[in-house]
């Protein structure tokens, strides 16, 4: 009976120990978690994948595919962030599994793509937030004349729960000259050939 008082003793101081360690462990990973979240503030982490080292595979191959077809008439070239993500389009990285975003680095060209696999119930979500930031370009931000076009021809698509935002044009300069209408189909027509890439790898996938 002495035995296995302190047997109990033990069985209780130890597992106090490992409580205490445990719990002592579970501080650190909380600190872990707290410092994930500092780097999701300063815009890399997202559910887990840290996209200042890049996009995830399947988006790298999207994008490639996109480029491949446009070549320099792609014009977004900086990456956005999880941070910055949620900033301009109101899309938290609890909407989504994983994500492509790209916007020009000079405010003069608005050239926007953005790929959101939403979370199932999370779509609509997405979807509002997307729809959202169009009614804002296209109704009251400023937009310089040759913009018009490509943000009036912008567009919202789902694809299962895929949700694109496509506001392409490329270079309208020439284009512009024949006015709006002849940017906003051309745009159209981009946004058309874009959107139906997108399709076609989603589909291999």
């Amino acid at each position: 009976t002495e035995s296995s008082a302190p047997a109990g003793d033990q069985t209780a101081g130890g597992s106090t120990g490992s409580q205490t360690e445990s719990s002592s462990g579970a501080g650190g990973q909380t600190g872990d978690s707290s410092a994930a979240g500092d780097l999701t503030q300063s815009g890399t982490v997202a559910n887990g994948h840290d996209y200042e080292e890049g996009w995830t595979e399947e988006m790298e191959g999207i994008k490639t595919a996109i480029t491949d077809a446009l070549g320099e008439n792609y014009f977004p070239n900086m990456p956005l962030m999880p941070d910055m993500l949620e900033m301009q389009f109101g899309i938290t990285a609890d909407m989504y599994d994983d994500y492509f975003a790209e916007m020009p680095m000079i405010s003069a060209n608005v050239d926007t793509l953005l790929i959101i696999r939403a979370k199932d119930d999370k779509v609509k979500d997405v979807e509002d937030a997307l729809n959202a930031y169009r009614d804002v370009q296209v109704n009251d931000a400023f937009q310089y004349p040759k913009n018009v076009g490509i943000v009036q021809a912008s567009r919202v698509e789902s694809i299962g729960n895929y949700v694109c935002y496509l506001q392409l044009g490329g270079d309208v300069m020439d284009i512009s000259e024949n006015g709006d209408e002849a940017v906003i189909l051309h745009c159209q027509e981009l946004n058309g050939q874009v959107l139906e890439i997108i399709s076609q790898k989603i589909a291999q996938e």
